[in-house]
């Protein structure tokens, strides 16, 4: 069955990108995991090596994706599949004794948190966003420019969730006067970070006890809600590197339900 890699870059800001590298099967997505690095390719690289370990899959990148050169943020480019390989087969494999495996109930999955309810009031935010627009030197064209590559439609009024207009805002504040609308880093998708965040907690067999406890044990906060975007996306990427090397990581070893 053929397999597809796909690598998209997701983030990126000077001296710093995170790339995902995904896998998938008839449309289905087998697993994916995240690369940082200075470079977009570097981060591809990294991202590819943790879903080998992580999958056990002899994974190639073909030609490479060439990231840096015009893939814009969110927007994914396909790797060729990697060509058969031939498999050595013993001369006289010798035949293994059965073991009896005792029967392990399956780790409940992590119960979803509830994310914090939208405040009625945006004004403040909307009010910061025309200030930083006008720092950068954006016009309404400009703007229209950048919010149909960050969100997919041309207007503000369209921005539905306050999560969503926060992240516009922080990316803003973070560009330098004169930015290009069409270069400048997209903001990071909250809930394409908080599924993967879910999928790899059920990777890990955590329940939402345990995964509170361990964000405590690293960030000094309660709920995931309270992460920033960029938080999110280290929190993830601490918990894929339990999955490939969990020796790495002091994990918690007390809370309800572990």
């Amino acid at each position: 069955m053929v397999m597809e890699v796909v690598a998209r870059l997701v983030h990126a800001e000077p001296g710093a990108r995170v790339v995902e590298v995904s896998v998938r099967r008839q449309g289905q997505t087998l697993g994916s995991a995240l690369g940082e690095a200075a470079t977009a390719e570097e981060a591809e690289e990294r991202a590819l090596e943790r879903l080998r370990q992580r999958l056990g899959l002899d994974l190639d990148l073909g030609e490479g994706l060439g990231l840096d050169a015009g893939v814009q943020p969110g927007q994914p480019r396909p790797v060729r599949p990697p060509s058969p390989r031939p498999v050595a087969r013993p001369e006289a494999p010798e035949p293994a004794a059965p073991e009896p495996v005792a029967s392990q109930p399956a780790a409940p999955r992590p119960a979803p948190e509830e994310p914090a309810p939208d405040p009625e009031d945006w004004s403040g935010e909307l009010a910061q966003i025309d200030l930083q627009l006008r720092r950068i030197g954006w016009q309404r064209d400009q703007e229209t420019t950048y919010l149909q590559r960050a969100f997919g439609h041309p207007s503000r009024a369209r921005i539905t969730t306050f999560a969503n207009l926060m992240a516009y805002l922080q990316v803003l504040q973070g560009l330098a006067s004169g930015s290009d609308p069409t270069q400048a880093p997209v903001p990071l998708r909250r809930p394409e970070l908080l599924g993967q965040c879910d999928q790899l907690l059920a990777q890990l067999g955590w329940d939402a006890g345990r995964g509170r406890l361990f964000l405590e044990q690293h960030f000094a906060l309660a709920s995931r809600q309270q992460l920033s975007d960029s938080q999110l996306l280290q929190f993830n990427m601490l918990l894929e590197e339990i999955l490939i090397n969990p020796t790495t990581v002091v994990l918690p070893s007390t809370g309800a339900g572990g």
